[in-house]
């Protein structure tokens, strides 16, 4: 069920891109709740996942897989509506991208992505209440306040200048989180992997000795 729910996103992600292009300016304003509940299925399938048992590392990846999706998405059409700078996009896939690699690793390994972060720092940038919260709250809100920025211009509203600074704004708060948040994964991982490296290395120089 959980994994469903997070699939289901894909198909209503595709569906509000295509309302940002094709929408009329008030139906692209009543694409805001539609937005939002997209948004929160995020919370309801980890929610059921962990009420039913569900968990999983495939549900792990589907669920980042989602996020990234939706994120991705989202950042270069608000840019390619010249709502946004293009920096946007290029920071947040370039960030999204790397610390996907290094979590890949883990998950080969047999290890959840949230649990590859070791130092209290780390935990805390990527796993705590208040950084996940901020992140997905300011995220959340300045995709809402694009679209309603997007609605708003096309109609012409006098309101539409403050909505567009305050969305710039917003926008720029959730790529500082994005950023914060994939530092930890990205250090950690290189001191992971150099780690395996030496120890492979070791274990080669050992066979060989005793070959």
């Amino acid at each position: 069920m959980a994994n469903f729910i997070t699939l289901l996103r894909f198909p209503l992600m595709g569906a509000f891109v295509a309302l940002l292009y094709l929408g009329s300016p008030t139906l692209i304003l009543w694409g805001v709740p539609f937005l939002a509940i997209i948004i929160l299925m995020d919370t309801l399938d980890g929610t059921i996942a962990r009420r039913r048992k569900e968990t999983s590392l495939l549900g792990s990846a589907l669920d980042i897989a989602a996020d990234r999706t939706l994120e991705f998405f989202l950042w270069v059409v608000f840019a390619h509506l010249r709502l946004i700078s293009i920096a946007i996009p290029l920071i947040v896939i370039l960030r999204g991208v790397t610390v996907d690699a290094f979590r890949a690793v883990g998950i080969a390994q047999g290890v959840p992505p949230f649990k590859q972060v070791t130092s209290p720092i780390s935990r805390f940038l990527v796993s705590s209440p208040w950084m996940r919260s901020g992140y997905g709250i300011s995220k959340g809100f300045a995709f809402g306040l694009l679209t309603i920025d997007l609605g708003l211009s096309r109609l012409q509203h006098p309101w539409a200048g403050a909505v567009h600074e305050a969305s710039l704004v917003i926008a720029w708060i959730a790529v500082a989180f994005c950023v914060a948040r994939g530092i930890p994964p990205i250090l950690e991982g290189f001191r992971h992997l150099g780690g395996q490296d030496r120890a492979q290395a070791a274990t080669s120089q050992l066979d060989q000795t005793q070959g």
